[in-house]
């Protein structure tokens, strides 16, 4: 089987340097990654909730678990969806239907005294998560140059980790404005501190319903819709009258001519590269969706704070060490910004699967030398707690610079025009699944086998993740989307 992702024929005319108007593409990227932030913020907006939701539901703790956790239901299901619907609607139409998911998600968690209703909620706010996370940096691939592309996509992660610290924030000043009490009254209204903490994701995401009518439709979109005119339109908007007029020949002849976009185009064609029935290239999105999550980068989001606990870090101690790495994650991300479209994607994925395997096994020695105390907690000596500190800031270094931002670039432009809704579906989908599954298995792990044994499966797979990038990968860097196939 060839390399999953190769591509074959003539590369369209790339866009001449200082065509681009980058400050409208810029305008653009800025609207469109606040979803990146919606999906932070909604990511991190429970923590610091769990007392008052388990006092106002009668919530045990696996009961507490499924409410946090149906978030990502919701993620999966509208990341599937999202992608399908939006080579039907638009882009920017989905966009729109998933900023008024966040708002109504938003107002509901706050307001509602039914724990079904909640959860429902949540669900909601989860689907307008995963839309958000596979259309926003789709979208932008389709309106961004390609000799920019990478730099403008990978503002979505820095608005990603931007909303789940601007959470943290928020929750930690209402917690205050109510005596240090999340489950007391604030303000007079009636309403306890950690019912604000979700009613304030209401005003991100009303910003981002507003912004979304004042930016255009995606150029491919409009082509595959035969709107022709509004898409040369848009694309003189973008990169001047003589760019747009030959970019819209070449967007067109990448549809198919006997069919729309539809789902089943995920499928091997007769006579293409497959495995399965399903396209190589789509393989290699699957490959970048899945293994993102099972490197074990969201136990540091999700459990961060038990991490450290459970590793003999007081609680102050822990919360601190997250803030270090929530500050540490987006400074790594600036670093892919100023290189991604110099050095290059599958680069920067092989320096990252390399460097996380290597500070993950150093995390599991660590802790595999750590003892137990009479309650069986395990106790770091201060050397291998600093060790444990240092390796994992340097994990959380190494995936923020790599796969965490250049997966979502690489899915929103590896994939030729005709299929990449459709395949957004698909690895969207497995990616959001792929994240339930590590953040529902992980504490289980721990409790069974130990951080060192739970520790030592993401270091196994960041190391596989090595081998399957250098083998199945290919670069996309400054190609046209035009030039991808499948």
């Amino acid at each position: 089987m060839a390399g999953f992702g190769s591509d074959t024929g003539a590369p369209p005319s790339a866009v001449p340097e200082g065509a681009a108007n980058v400050g409208f593409i810029a305008a653009i990227v800025a609207v469109a990654t606040i979803g990146g932030l919606l999906f932070g913020y909604d990511s991190g907006a429970v923590n610091g909730t769990q007392p008052g939701l388990k006092a106002a539901f009668a919530l045990d703790e696996a009961g507490l678990g499924f409410t946090v956790g149906s978030l990502l239901i919701g993620c999966f299901i509208g990341a599937f969806f999202a992608g399908t619907l939006a080579d039907r609607a638009g882009r920017r139409n989905v966009m729109r239907l998933a900023a008024v998911l966040f708002l109504g998600g938003a107002l509901v968690q706050g307001l509602t005294a039914d724990h079904t209703v909640f959860v429902i909620a949540r669900i909601v706010g989860g689907m307008a998560v995963g839309a958000a996370s596979v259309l926003s940096p789709a979208y932008i691939s389709e309106v961004a140059p390609a000799n920019i592309r990478g730099r403008m996509t990978t503002v979505q992660q820095i608005m990603v980790i931007t909303g789940l610290t601007a959470a943290f924030v928020v929750n930690y000043f209402l917690q205050q404005a109510a005596g240090n009490d999340s489950t007391a009254e604030l303000w007079g209204t009636g309403y306890a501190a950690w019912r604000w903490m979700y009613l304030m994701q209401a005003v991100p995401a009303a910003v981002f319903l507003v912004a979304l009518f004042f930016i255009p439709e995606s150029p491919r979109f409009l082509v595959a819709k035969g709107r022709h005119d509004e898409a040369g339109g848009v694309l003189t908007r973008l990169f001047g009258e003589a760019v747009a007029r030959a970019k819209l020949e070449e967007i067109r002849g990448s549809f198919s001519a006997d069919h729309r976009p539809r789902l089943s185009d995920v499928l091997t064609p007769p006579g293409g590269t497959g495995f399965l029935g399903i396209r190589a290239v789509v393989w290699a999105g699957l490959l970048l969706a899945v293994f993102q999550q099972l490197v074990g980068i969201n136990v540091i989001f999700y459990y961060g704070a038990t991490l450290w606990q459970l590793a003999g870090f007081t609680e102050g101690d822990a919360l601190l060490i997250n803030i270090v790495s929530g500050a540490v994650s987006i400074a790594a991300c600036f670093v892919t910004i100023a290189v991604i479209d110099k050095i290059g994607r599958k680069p920067l994925l092989l320096i990252g699967s390399a460097g996380m395997a290597v500070t993950l096994f150093v995390m599991v020695y660590a802790f595999s030398h750590g003892t137990l105390d009479p309650t069986g907690k395990l106790v770091l000596s201060q050397q291998l707690g600093v060790i444990a500190v240092v390796a994992a800031n340097l994990y959380v270094i190494f995936f923020n610079v790599s796969w965490g931002p250049v997966m979502w670039v690489m899915l929103g432009e590896m994939f030729p025009n005709q299929i990449r809704g459709s395949a957004l579906a698909v690895c969207g989908f497995a990616q959001w699944f792929a994240n339930y599954l590590i953040a529902q298995s992980f504490p289980v792990m721990a409790a069974g086998l130990g951080l060192a044994a739970s520790y030592t499966f993401y270091g196994v797979c960041a190391a596989i993740s090595f081998v399957l990038v250098r083998r199945f990968i290919h670069e996309t860097k400054g190609k046209e989307l035009e030039e991808m196939a499948g």
